[in-house]
């Protein structure tokens, strides 16, 4: 398993397999910057679809010649997205990346049945990957399902192992985390997590270790379960969080990149091909680590 985007960074580069990566709506200084640095790493080939003009700008502040790149003209993100997409289908790129654009557009096109990104009867979902205690871990779904009910959390596990197994893990830990370790029934998300791990343990859900209900305490910190007395193969040692939906998973990523000024990575999983989605507030390095954990998983 990496224990940073440091050691995923020399795993990529010793793979020395260039990823075609298409950039929709390129008019984005933040983005662009990340690009700009994967190419210079030999880690992507670029290919930038926005506004020209913009674009070729921003290049050359970036002290690049955008000659050196492949840049389709198109102002409009939504026709943008779509170039990508084609591009993607086709297989003169290999995976798409979110410019200057609204996640909603960006999502419509990964979403098209036209495009084949998504398998039949699987389901869109997003694994926000953070270096924590010289470890990394995943915690999802931050960005796409808002309320997941029970058989949407196996499918967000299912694509969560999947995704973190190409980060290394042989058999991943999932904490189903809730507010308590105990469970309640007036907290649906604790009985949620009992039947998963009830699931988990009947080889329902299969290829990873599931418990729950955790406290994201529990789940994170040995010490912390040690305290409660909780004995588990998860507890403290947790490669997957499983959040109980949206809010929490949203309100939890912010805390942890702003609060902690912790690095990270956002990436949409459960589909055929490496999709890169980040929050346009992202930093560069983070927008650069989602390359990373995208060109990993191909």
């Amino acid at each position: 398993m990496y224990r940073s985007f440091k050691e995923i960074e020399k795993a990529v580069l010793e793979r020395k397999t260039l990823k075609k990566l298409v950039l929709a709506a390129s008019a984005d200084d933040v983005a662009l910057e990340s690009v700009v640095r994967a190419q210079r790493n030999g880690i992507v080939d670029a290919q930038l679809v926005g506004d020209a003009e913009k674009t070729a700008k921003l290049l050359a502040d970036l002290g690049e010649n955008p000659k050196d790149y492949y840049i389709t003209d198109e102002p409009d993100p939504v026709k943008a997205m779509k170039i990508a997409c084609e591009r993607v289908k086709s297989g003169e790129a290999d995976m798409p990346m979110k410019g200057l654009m609204q996640s909603g557009d960006y999502l419509r096109g990964i979403l098209d049945k036209s495009y084949g990104f998504l398998p039949e009867k699987g389901m869109l979902t997003e694994a926000t990957v953070f270096e924590y205690d010289n470890r990394l871990i995943t915690a999802t779904d931050c960005a796409v399902v808002i309320a997941p009910e029970y058989d949407e959390k196996i499918k967000i596990i299912n694509n969560a192992v999947t995704f973190v197994k190409a980060l290394g893990a042989e058999m991943p830990k999932v904490a189903v985390i809730t507010p308590v370790e105990i469970v309640n029934p007036k907290i649906p998300s604790t009985v949620d997590a009992a039947m998963l791990a009830v699931a988990n343990r009947r080889g329902q859900i299969k290829n990873c270790i599931v418990d729950g209900p955790l406290a994201l305490d529990n789940a994170i910190s040995a010490e912390s379960a040690a305290h409660k007395g909780i004995v588990s193969d998860v507890a403290g040692s947790a490669d997957i969080l499983l959040l109980p939906d949206l809010d929490s998973g949203n309100l939890m990523l912010k805390a942890v990149i702003y609060m902690m000024n912790t690095v990270s990575s956002s990436n949409i999983i459960g589909t055929l091909v490496p999709v890169v989605m980040t929050s346009r507030s992202d930093t560069p390095e983070n927008k650069y680590n989602s390359i990373l954990t995208a060109v990993i998983r191909a």
